[in-house]
């Protein structure tokens, strides 16, 4: 059910950016416009604004359950702005504002469905199915990724146009939301008295402890040099080492995509035998250790198998890391608040991930590439260095969870 629910978590994804995007584009939208519409993902970034609501309130009574009411509804709220997207007409002129609307609410209900199903996986799972739920959820997402992106586009061009792709993505909506009413509600749990302590008691509980700043700070220093890295990555096979844009897509996509599903899986069973702690400290190593593959890159002359050596071993140990990362957070989660505990948790995770892009463009020119590929590890050590810091605090809440769960 965790590889379900991860697939209807990735396949709004696309659809209100990549896939909407190549719609407009053959319609003939001006690029500004089209760069103007990237805002339309603001929601998946401020989803914790509302999360409190999703915690204190329930939907379909008994049958919906806390959890599982809330992400029936949003699926089939989707699948019905799916068709509303399907049925607009004119989109590049008069039904663009409407087109656009329509795109904003499926971000709403998609981000929704997100702080949902992160709250279900937290709650559902024990702490010894936590690496693998997460590495499935991950995979899940990812084969949605390909099926809203990739399989949309091709259905778009070679057989229904764009209206009738969309109406598929609308049906598969419908079928998911038809699978999540078998999954299992999770333990019931009351849910806070009234909005004020739905919004307070989340943050009042998790900074009670005296540990609470350093978690954070650790939450966004480990994977503050692998988003360095990657940041740039791209542009450096293309630019600085001289591979074609064509080369660098199918080794991401295929190498790249494979890797990462494996490190997920195989991160997720080691978690299972290591335990958190030892996972996320071997996980931190090996991500530091695979930006020296990128320097590497950059100090010789590099060939296809030497490039796709790296990604291979950037991505698996990057699968790794994210699956033992998304336990952590999970494990750091009072049952009673995770809808928005996990959704402020995530938020500030993505910090690295979206403001180290100015401050990597600056230091890979003014510093050459193989120099800021090895800044980049030096970047992943503060992250490490705390983790040993905090081995203490990690291990007594997978404990908590080990005794919620027994």
């Amino acid at each position: 059910m965790t590889l379900v629910l991860g697939f209807a978590s990735g396949l709004p994804l696309a659809l209100s950016s990549g896939t909407l995007q190549a719609w407009l584009t053959v319609e003939g939208l001006d690029l500004k416009t089209l760069g103007w519409l990237t805002m339309l993902g603001l929601p998946y970034t401020y989803k914790f604004a509302w999360a409190p609501l999703l915690d204190r309130f329930t939907l379909g009574g008994k049958w919906g359950g806390r959890r599982k009411g809330w992400m029936v509804g949003l699926l089939l709220a989707m699948a019905a702005i799916l068709l509303g997207m399907s049925w607009t007409l004119d989109v590049a002129q008069a039904g663009l504002g409407r087109l656009a609307a329509l795109a904003f609410a499926l971000v709403v209900m998609s981000a929704s469905f997100d702080i949902v199903f992160d709250a279900w996986r937290a709650e559902s799972l024990s702490p010894s199915q936590r690496g693998l739920g997460a590495a499935w959820s991950v995979i899940g997402y990812r084969l949605a990724m390909l099926v809203s992106g990739g399989l949309a586009l091709m259905l778009a061009d070679l057989y229904l146009g764009f209206s009738g792709s969309y109406q598929v993505m609308a049906g598969l909506c419908v079928i998911l939301a038809i699978a999540a009413l078998f999954a299992p509600e999770p333990t019931e749990v009351r849910p806070p008295k009234s909005i004020k302590a739905a919004v307070v008691e989340p943050f009042k509980a998790f900074f009670s402890s005296h540990w609470a700043w350093w978690l954070l700070a650790g939450i966004v220093l480990y994977k503050l040099g692998d988003a360095f890295a990657g940041s740039l990555s791209t542009a450096f096979l293309i630019r600085g080492a001289g591979f074609s844009p064509a080369e660098v897509g199918a080794v991401n996509k295929g190498v790249g995509l494979l890797a990462t599903l494996v490190g997920g899986l195989a991160g997720g069973w080691l978690m299972t035998r290591l335990g958190l702690w030892r996972c996320l400290m071997v996980f931190g190593v090996m991500q530091a250790l695979t930006n020296l593959g990128f320097w590497w890159l950059a100090s010789i002359q590099p060939g296809l198998m030497a490039m796709t050596t790296v990604i291979l071993a950037e991505n698996l140990a990057g699968g790794m890391g994210t699956a033992a990362f998304v336990a952590l957070l999970m494990a750091l989660c009072d049952v009673r608040y995770t809808a928005t505990q996990f959704a402020l948790l995530s938020a500030l995770a993505s910090v690295g991930r979206v403001w180290v892009g100015p401050a990597a463009g600056h230091a890979a020119s003014e510093w050459g590439w193989a120099p800021f590929f090895l800044g980049t590890f030096v970047a992943s050590l503060p992250g490490l260095a705390l983790l040993i810091w905090l081995r203490p605090v990690i291990e007594r809440a997978e404990a908590r969870g080990s005794s919620q769960a027994g």
